[in-house]
Formats: C-alpha cells, structure tokens, sequence
C-alpha cells in the first residue's frame, strides 16, 4: 500500500479519517463507553473491565489521547482519563456532516 498524501485532501477529510482511524478498534470504542459510564477511571480499572493486557490499553489510551478525544490527570501514581468534551463535539459535528451528506440528494442516486 502506497503513503497517503494528506496534504492533497481537505483539513475536513483528513480530521475525519484520522477520527475514524482511532475509533476504529473495537478496544478504543471500549474504553471509550467506559470512561461515558464512569465520568473518569483509571488505567487499572480499565485492564479489569476490558480485559487486555495493560500495556496494550495503554497503548490505546495514548490513540485516543493524542486525537485529543480523551484527557488524563497524573493522580500519585497514576493516570486518571475522561472524555474532552469539547474535542468530543468537535468529532461528532464532523462525522455527521459527512454521514448526513445524503440529507441533501434531491432525487434518488444511481
């Protein structure tokens, strides 16, 4: 597979696919419904409810962290993550602009 040339496409295509990127495993999705049922956890309670080795949810967290969907907090020993609301809205207001694109067809396609 070749590289993508990012710099071809629009700042909207490019943040859309990077956004279904990160929230395409099922891992992050995961923890991402965890942290909405909880408001916040820690790293530890997410290996107990996910089930995955600690390192690898980490490694996740750090997906998702760095597309700014999640935040972390250094509490003593420990990283204590929750939704960034505001990136939250962000990715949500994007991908229904592009997923509500068929809203505007004014005859049937194809």
């Amino acid at each position: 597979m070749g590289i993508t040339k990012s710099e071809i496409f629009k700042t909207e295509q490019n943040q859309l696919a990077a956004f279904a990127k990160v929230i395409g495993h099922p891992a992050r999705v995961a923890i991402i419904e965890h942290l909405f049922k909880l408001n916040s956890c820690v790293c530890g309670d997410l290996v107990n409810e996910i089930g995955l080795a600690q390192p690898t949810i980490s490694q996740h967290l750090k997906e998702l962290k760095n597309i700014g969907l999640i935040k972390g907090t250094i509490n003593g020993t420990s990283v204590c993550y929750c939704i960034d609301t505001d990136n939250w809205k962000v990715m949500k207001k994007t991908m229904s602009i592009f997923l509500n694109q068929d809203l505007t067809y004014t005859k049937e396609p194809c």
